[in-house]
């Protein structure tokens, strides 16, 4: 696709578009992103290259972010990212103001109850009900075949499914595997803000997800998970606000007697001034 993705703005007119190719029987695959986009994001288009079309969307969500968060400076670069996007072959790129989603008499909010609760829910209050909002509108604005998720944000992923699930959406979710730097550092558009030290302290979040899934592997119940989890990540003076081995669907902590089960590691913590999250299936 030389002359790069077509950059609709309008709701009305990427739905009709959309709509006109899943008619017509071509299946349409869909990245919802913040933009900003890394080669993270560039594996969903990859992997949504599976259908006949990809629409990319490019929105900073005003309402996921809480009081004193980055929302102002979350980067935009929206020409460099049609750009990738051209690259890859995207059909299109729905970029929309916030007033198309967020009119000034905006009155509906979606709260997905259950997993929404624990970890980021407890941490960044209002955060999933601003992300299923948003993820709701989308979905009815962009009416794919398919969407894809990045399992970095793995309790983003189990609040997506949950809702399509209780909602009756007609789209399959896919989820894709965390794509990390050499070094194990999970990508992420916040990561531009870490400074070069900050950068060398902030893989002791993979380093101390990679000692948990060993410490699991090898016989550990969850304890002793968690403790080697966050040994790891202490010797790097990370402000952690949460380290658990949880079930991957409920996201509720799994106890010492569930050794051997299916069981995902999550972690949350402060480099500097930077908030990042992770997390590594351990089975």
């Amino acid at each position: 696709m030389p002359d790069g993705p077509l950059i609709e703005r309008n709701p009305a007119a990427i739905r009709r578009a959309v709509l006109e190719a899943t008619t017509s029987g071509r299946r349409v695959g869909f990245v919802p992103t913040m933009g900003a986009l890394h080669a993270g994001h560039l594996s969903l288009v990859e992997a949504a290259g599976d259908c006949d079309d990809v629409v990319v969307s490019i929105f900073v969500n005003p309402t996921q972010f809480g009081p004193g968060e980055d929302y102002t400076r979350y980067p935009r670069t929206l020409e460099s990212d049609c750009r990738l996007l051209a690259d890859a072959g995207v059909r299109w790129v729905f970029a929309p103001p916030v007033d198309a989603l967020y009119p000034d008499d905006d009155a509906t909010r979606v709260t997905v109850d259950g997993p929404s609760q624990r970890w980021e829910g407890e941490h960044r209050p209002g955060h999933f009900q601003g992300v299923a909002t948003v993820v709701c509108k989308l979905f009815s604005m962009v009416p794919a075949t398919t969407a894809y998720f990045g399992a970095k944000d793995w309790q983003q992923t189990v609040v997506v499914r949950r809702m399509v699930r209780d909602l009756a959406f007609p789209i399959d979710i896919v989820v894709c595997p965390t794509v990390r730097e050499a070094d194990g550092l999970a990508l992420s558009s916040r990561n531009v803000y870490l400074s070069s030290e900050e950068r060398q302290r902030a893989v002791a979040l993979s380093a101390g997800l990679s000692a948990a899934r060993d410490c699991w592997q090898h016989g550990g119940d969850a304890a002793t998970a968690t403790a080697a989890m966050r040994a790891v990540i202490g010797e790097q003076a990370i402000d952690v606000d949460y380290a658990a081995i949880v079930d991957p669907v409920s996201l509720e902590p799994l106890s010492d007697s569930t050794q051997g089960l299916p069981a995902i590691a999550l972690v949350a913590g402060r480099v500097g001034s930077t908030r990042l999250i992770d997390n590594m299936l351990l089975s």
